[in-house]
């Protein structure tokens, strides 16, 4: 193999033969392409050997494998610092390119960028490409150049923007434009990963021309369980915008409202850790760990929040609405900061994508971009009666909530409201 020059395609978050731009580029040139993907342990490192999202990913990777396999071709995985691995990859390979597909989050850029500082070094083209979003975070801006930070013109400038004619999905790439690779797929075992009891579930579109009307309702089957699968790029988002634009614009502005938090992301990279509005920095948070610790565990004696704490640790899923009570619950009624909760929630949940979760948590909070104004309190009891009103999502995860074996609430809505509008006013002032 050393002789034979070949084209490196490195998998991220694309995890697809069809509609893949980097693939598709690196697959019109005149190289054999080897498929690879680096188990990162900078990020391996920081999650439990059971993440059900790494056994997604691996999943994932062994389809397309076996699909492969047809033409004698095959993935290389490995596992390591990326720059590592690709530099053992340089020696043992005459690798001309390298084809990546962009990712805007702050430690993907810094890893890009020692990448490309290496390939440039050794003589290597490093090639990176748009894929994940519709548009980069530098292509919806103001007039005067600077990014949106409300969502509405954001929203409206993307939908100007938007031509379906320029955005079709791109083909399958097929296995005879693979270099052949005898390498045996890894097992679980060698690379450390061990099975998780939570599966990420299939996506389902069939909900779309509904949506509008179902979304908000925890108990009906009306969310299309997208998430995982955009996160890890196993459906591209050009096959998803034709398939959704000329359906229900609700549908198409959740994944509008993606590209927004990404953008945000990208041109305030502080957000990771500190708050959008530097004045909430002044909020004094109560920060009780006990507190959090009943939360966590959906033990506040409020059914809705419980029942959503609870669906999201059976099964790293939580109903959008179900997110948003349950992250004001915790910053509003318990004063407690919204990045403890962002950090469970990106612990937890099967989409958690950084740029989203961090948007909608300071949303929650008040303390973000296009926030929800700090006096606006949830109350978690009225949202049952507006979002499930028979109690079924209640009483699929709180079984108990109707018996002496149900806490009683662990704080008082009136009470904690009025403590934390006063506790931001004091602070804002």
């Amino acid at each position: 193999m050393k002789n034979e020059k070949i084209a490196v395609f490195w998998f991220r978050r694309d995890l697809r033969l069809t509609d893949n731009a980097g693939l598709y580029a690196a697959a019109e040139g005149d190289l054999k392409i080897l498929p690879l993907f680096i188990f990162d342990e900078n990020i391996l490192d920081e999650l439990p050997e059971d993440d059900a999202r790494v056994n997604f990913i691996f999943n994932s990777l062994k389809r397309m494998h076996d699909k492969l396999r047809s033409n004698d071709a095959g993935f290389c995985i490995r596992k390591g610092n990326p720059l590592d691995v690709l530099k053992e990859l340089s020696e043992e390979f005459n690798i001309a390119t390298i084809h990546t597909n962009r990712d805007y989050e702050p430690y993907a850029r810094k890893r890009d960028k020692a990448v490309a500082d290496w390939a440039k070094e050794v003589g290597i083209e490093f090639h990176r490409y748009k894929d994940q979003v519709i548009f980069e975070p530098q292509e919806v801006l103001k007039d005067d150049g600077d990014p949106y930070v409300v969502y509405t013109p954001f929203k409206n400038k993307w939908m100007e923007h938007f031509k379906p004619a320029d955005h079709q999905a791109y083909p399958e790439v097929e296995a005879s434009s693979f270099v052949a690779f005898e390498q045996e797929f890894p097992t679980k075992e060698s690379l450390n990963i061990k099975p998780s009891e939570i599966e990420v579930p299939d996506y389902d579109l069939d909900v779309v021309p509904n949506y509008k009307d179902t979304r908000n309702f925890p108990a009906k089957d009306g969310t299309s369980r997208l998430g995982p699968h955009l996160r890890f790029g196993t459906v591209g988002i050009r096959t998803l915008v034709q398939d959704v634009k000329d359906e229900e614009e609700t549908f198409l502005s959740e994944l509008i409202w993606r590209e927004f938090f990404m953008q945000i992301l990208y041109h305030f990279p502080k957000v990771v850790n500190n708050n959008f509005r530097e004045k909430y920095d002044a909020v004094p948070w109560r920060n009780n760990k006990e507190e959090f610790k009943k939360w966590c565990e959906g033990n506040t004696g409020y059914p809705m929040v419980d029942a959503g704490m609870r669906e999201l640790n059976n099964t790293g899923y939580m109903h959008n609405r179900v997110r948003m009570i349950t992250a004001g619950f915790l910053c509003k009624h318990l004063l407690i900061d919204w990045r403890w909760g962002e950090a469970y929630f990106a612990e937890k949940l099967l989409d958690y994508e950084l740029a989203s979760n961090n948007g909608n948590w300071q949303w929650a909070a008040g303390t973000g971009c296009d926030a929800a104004p700090y006096f606006r309190v949830f109350n978690p009891t009225t949202q049952i009666d507006k979002f499930d009103k028979q109690r079924e999502y209640i009483e699929t995860w709180v079984p108990e909530y109707k018996s002496d074996d149900y806490p009683q609430p662990m704080v008082e809505h009136k009470m904690a409201r009025e403590r934390a509008i006063e506790t931001y006013k004091e602070a804002l002032n």
